[in-house]
């Protein structure tokens, strides 16, 4: 089984980098050379005895900004829990090490350039959901893992690893080109992962969640929406749901992403921006690239579409449904669920209808299982592909109902739970189960829109309350703002953590500096001063009613006709990315 190794002294000298491993019988050192750039192995006794010693927890890599080269560490790191006994771990924090020991060299400009972009990795970095372990591929499901060569378990973990989900793969570029250096590097992953351990019935087992996101068209919620030209769909995420008992395993894979063909829905300050849909793009070209990759990594396809067939996103609905049938792909069958109309007005229960309809399928999919003596009993044959408008929020609420039902014919399975009983029926366990499942969603949430998920209280409780709706209005502000004002921001720092934009010493420039037109400062001072004055005429009357309703009647006027101004012009007031332009911003 390949591994690597586990812990490392950082030793730093003026002129190199040594990373010390500190694993049992262990001499190796990779050493950096912090000006020159070049990565080498040797041996303990070559490091100073003058170099500065610090405990690192591993490598997520090198990057390269203004000022030169970065080396990315993490610093604190917290175990999860045990998977089929290999240690998996949180990173928790980091830090960024600059190979030059000044910058002076630089201008006032590349100095602040250079800030915002270390501004931006610390963004990334601490965007919670970083995890790894050194001794166990975390970026591939039970069942890719057992359908390999032998061949395939002598590669080394970044070898191996599915690229779609190793998040520091840009990072490592230097180290992938060089075996003899993986022993010091792992993928890292970005998503979610919850390890529990369950008891029913006085039989305890493992129950485990990972959600793992794609680095393919990765980026933020209003941003990234459907594919790019390969194929790969914004916010796509494969959940993988594993148990453990007596040593036989089994595990229930499904995945979400974008509507796959071409649209944009761009932040204007409107609370709920018109979704465009790409009249240039060949969208069955790319809906066709996607759904062949996913059916010789999954299988078939069942497509759960969970947006509202009325409005604004009745024209994705429709479209959607007419490349499904012009693909005439008889490995894909989609379902169309209006999700908040069938359960408007608190209906909740309604939800078990999408549930009952695709029973029959999912009983065909079954799951992955393998007996306590290694003996691969089932595979799973398909995939549940659900999305919503940022495949969040609904699409969770669904997720953890399927689930719950192919956990339900697992545990049975392996003996955990007898005939006629019930998930719903075991308190502790199911109450476990749902925060599990609650906390994956705001994980994911989070990650992709800025805040935490909605609709989280029926996850958690299997009921929708007035508290959840409250929180959910809340959750729905805090969205609006990062959306509109900071989401930009945090567009860039993805692209620039994922390789997608590189900076470039010897040709700098910057593409950071943003000036703003007239409008950008005028109409928001004119507006508040407008609204202000409205208040002051309101408060403090003047002599005659008509006197004092004139002058309301003039700053109110004046205050809605700046508001409405502001957002005519609402592209010009958000915060758009400035570092990656390509298709995401149409």
């Amino acid at each position: 089984m390949a591994s690597t190794y586990e812990s490392f002294n950082l030793r730093t000298t003026p002129e190199k980098f040594y990373v010390e491993a500190l694993d049992e019988g262990s001499e190796d050192v990779l050493a950096i050379d912090r000006v020159s750039t070049e990565t080498t192995l040797t041996v303990r006794r070559d490091i100073p005895a003058s170099a500065e010693t610090r405990p690192i927890c591993g490598l997520m890599g090198t990057i390269r900004l203004v000022a030169g080269m970065y080396l990315v560490v993490i610093t604190k790191k917290k175990k999860v829990g045990d998977l089929l006994g290999h240690a998996v771990w949180k990173a928790v924090d980091f830090d960024i090490v600059s190979y030059k020991k000044t910058i002076l060299h630089l201008t006032d400009t590349q100095m602040q350039d250079n800030k915002a972009f270390l501004s931006m990795i610390n963004n990334v970095l601490h965007t919670e959901g970083f995890y790894f372990a050194t001794d166990y591929d975390l970026t591939h499901t039970l069942q890719r893992l057992a359908n390999t060569s032998p061949e395939f378990h002598e590669m080394s973990l970044l070898e191996r690893a599915d690229q779609r989900f190793v998040w520091n793969g840009h990072l490592l570029r230097e180290f992938i080109a060089q075996p003899e250096l993986h022993k010091f590097v792992f993928p890292v992953v970005h998503g979610f992962i919850t390890m529990k351990s369950g008891c029913i019935s006085g039989k305890v087992f493992d129950w485990i969640i990972i959600s793992r996101r794609s680095c393919f068209r990765a980026g933020v919620r209003y941003y990234v929406r459907g594919i790019d030209s390969e194929g790969h769909p914004a916010n796509f995420v494969e959940t993988e749901q594993i148990v453990q008992y007596n040593s036989a395993k089994a595990s229930f894979v499904q995945t979400r992403g974008s509507i796959p063909f071409y649209w944009s829905q761009r932040p204007n300050l409107k609370y709920k921006p018109k979704p465009q849909i790409s009249k240039t793009g060949n969208h069955l070209d790319g809906f066709q690239r996607h759904f062949d990759s996913q059916i010789i990594l999954y299988g078939r396809q069942v497509i759960l579409n969970l947006i509202n067939q009325k409005g604004s996103e009745q024209p994705l609905e429709l479209a959607f449904d007419k490349l499904v049938t012009s693909l005439g792909n008889g490995m894909i069958k989609y379902i169309a669920f209006d999700f908040h109309k069938e359960c408007s007005r608190m209906r909740w229960h309604r939800l078990q209808i999408l549930v009952d309809m695709v029973a029959e399928m999912q009983d065909e999919f079954g799951y992955f299982l393998v007996d306590s003596d290694g003996k691969v009993m089932l595979t799973q044959e398909g995939t549940f592909r659900s999305n919503c408008m940022d495949c969040l929020d609904r699409t969770n609420v669904i997720q953890s109902m399927l689930a719950q039902r192919s956990l339900q014919s697992q545990l049975r399975k392996m003996g955990v739970l007898h005939v006629g009983q019930q998930i719903e029926e075991q308190a502790d366990f199911g109450k476990m189960f749902k925060n599990a499942w609650a906390d994956n969603a705001d994980a994911c949430a989070k990650q992709y829109a800025g805040t935490g998920a909605l609709k989280t209280d029926f996850t958690r409780t299997g009921k929708r309350t007035q508290w959840g709706l409250l929180m959910d209005g809340w959750n729905s502000m805090i969205r609006y703002y990062k959306n509109n004002f900071s989401d930009g921001f945090r567009q860039d720092s993805i692209d620039l953590f994922l390789g997608n934009y590189a900076v470039d010493e010897a040709d700098w420039a910057t593409p950071m500096r943003d000036n703003k037109d007239w409008k950008f400062l005028t109409l928001p001072i004119v507006m508040v001063v407008a609204f202000s004055m409205c208040i002051i005429c309101l408060l403090m009357a003047g002599e005659t009613w008509t006197e004092t309703l004139a002058y309301v009647l003039f700053w109110g006027t004046a205050s809605v006709v700046t508001g409405g101004l502001i957002l005519f012009n609402g592209l010009d007031f958000v915060d758009a990315p400035k570092l990656v332009q390509k298709e995401k911003l149409d």
